[in-house]
């Protein structure tokens, strides 16, 4: 069974229901349900036409379910506009589906989440790390959500910045998570960018390039993480290093900056660097400090720690750590760190431990706790 077969049709499929007529959140169960079909019949009898069949049983789920709902008699005249086995349009719908999940009618972290949950493929769990929540609270939020766009007509998109969001969270999850959806959030934000001049967008852009280029040297062939400052930066990919800065440029001309075009300049500062000691510093605090002047996130206060501890000293990155709270999520592999470059390896051996016990995924485990190890041996 094509698992990313039937993740990549999901978008497609879901926005031909939605345009027939299928309220969101009765689209996405029969959806789902003919997901579920696909797994359960496609490896003895596969379809010829993969879209098409998705469709089809999607289609005839979607109305089995109205027939059963207190509006039967006001659908029923839908079942004369079934859709015939055969191709589907060949219509990219998933960043239509993006704008519209931004519904005004949700607030935007509520439509973010959906969008997450429902286009692009990331489990409750995934989302609830994205937003520093537990699993839980997550869980009743995208079922308010799904709540409130039920029976709405998806007449009214949502905003760019809402859209934008959740581009980069998805991009973030396929970057460092499980799921791999970098490359098709690099994709859906360049069509943006095609369709509205904004320089947002541009910022969000070239910060996907330039943290794209990298990814060939973020793990080693054993698949464990390899640290920035130890990749090997021939095999950063300079031509879309190159192309994320020029985008980059032109949309700080502007003089318009957002978030997405401050982490864009901070990522440019670590790809343009030759090698880790000739990393310009003192700037990417400078542009930490204008990133949190434009967030205010907790996240953002705990890496630019990391750089005041490279730009000024260990003891500065501790000091301002120590104003954050230390249930951050990687506060304890960032304590250790530089609780190491300060020369207590004691403090930053259980530190590494800690972050191991606490980290999100297994790579990231198995790194900190090799670090932890290391320490150890070396006391």
């Amino acid at each position: 069974m094509n698992e990313a077969l039937l993740r990549s049709l999901t978008p497609s499929v879901l926005g031909i229901l939605v345009r027939r007529g299928a309220d969101f959140a009765a689209a996405e169960d029969a959806v789902q349900d003919a997901l579920v079909e696909a797994v359960r019949v496609w490896p003895a009898d596969p379809p010829r036409d993969a879209k098409g069949w998705l469709v089809t049983v999607a289609w005839r789920r979607f109305l089995d379910a109205t027939r059963a709902d207190a509006a039967r008699r006001r659908r029923e005249d839908l079942v004369d506009e079934e859709p015939a086995p055969g191709p589907a349009p060949a219509v990219d719908d998933t960043l239509q589906l993006y704008f519209l999940c931004a519904h005004p009618s949700l607030t935007p972290s509520s439509a973010v989440a959906l969008t997450l949950r429902a286009v692009g493929g990331l489990t409750t769990r995934q989302i609830a790390q994205a937003y520093l929540v537990p699993e839980a609270t997550m869980a009743q939020r995208i079922s308010r959500a799904k709540r409130t766009v039920s029976g709405v007509r998806f007449d009214q998109p949502g905003d760019v910045a809402t859209v934008l969001r959740v581009l980069y969270l998805v991009f973030n999850e396929g970057y460092s998570g499980d799921v791999d959806l970098a490359a098709e959030a690099i994709r859906l934000t360049r069509q943006l960018a095609t369709v509205i001049d904004h320089p947002e967008v541009a910022g969000l852009l070239a910060l996907m390039l330039i943290h794209h280029a990298r990814r060939a040297s973020r793990t080693a062939p054993d698949g464990s993480l390899v640290p920035l400052a130890e990749q090997d930066r021939g095999r950063w990919d300079t031509e879309s290093i190159a192309e994320g800065i020029g985008i980059l440029q032109t949309a700080l001309a502007r003089d318009r900056l957002g978030e997405f075009q401050a982490q864009a300049a901070i990522a440019a500062l670590h790809a343009d660097a030759p090698t880790t000691e000739e990393t310009d510093w003192v700037q990417i605090v400078e542009w930490y400090d204008e990133l949190t002047r434009l967030t205010d996130n907790p996240v953002v206060r705990l890496n630019r720690a990391v750089a005041v501890g490279e730009a000024d000293g260990p003891r500065a990155g501790l000091a301002a750590l120590a104003a954050l709270d230390d249930s951050l999520p990687r506060h304890a592999a960032v304590a250790a760190y530089l609780h190491e470059r300060d020369g207590d390896l004691a403090t930053a051996a259980r530190l590494y431990a800690e972050a191991a016990h606490k980290a999100p995924n297994l790579a990231e485990r198995d790194h900190l706790t090799r670090q932890a190890a290391r320490l150890n041996t070396h006391r």
